[in-house]
């Protein structure tokens, strides 16, 4: 193994992402892929959590809530993605759920008419 934050926990999710699209296919929604993935990770010996509420502050003050779709291991957050065409602000939107808290990895599954993957990092946490 390299020297990959992470690396033998996102390696084990990505094989889960691939068994579950390989499974299902394209075409079904966020839910049913979120879903088949907890059911895929725990069956790994993973624990998952799903739609894990985190607080988003703005100078010290909580504007509101923001759900990631799932957090694995309590280490690696995992964003899901459905659609036909991935939105190029899709790697944005994990990447801010990662500045924004205290997890340092991430993953953007796309369950798209292609399976596609991206990983993440923030470890700047100030």
């Amino acid at each position: 193994m390299g020297n990959l934050l992470e690396e033998a926990l996102t390696r084990s999710i990505i094989a889960a992402f691939f068994a579950v699209y390989n499974t299902l296919g394209f075409g079904l929604s966020e839910r049913i892929y979120l879903l088949a993935l907890e059911q895929e990770l725990i069956a790994r010996g993973h624990t998952v959590d799903i739609e894990v509420s985190v607080p988003v502050l703005y100078r010290g003050v909580l504007l509101q809530s923001q759900r990631l779709d799932l957090l694995v291991d309590g280490r690696v957050v995992i964003e899901i993605k459905a659609t036909p065409v991935l939105h190029p602000s899709a790697s944005q939107q994990l990447y801010n759920y990662l500045r924004l808290t205290t997890y340092q990895v991430g993953l953007l599954l796309h369950f798209g008419p292609e399976p596609s993957f991206s990983r993440l990092i923030h470890t700047d946490k100030h």
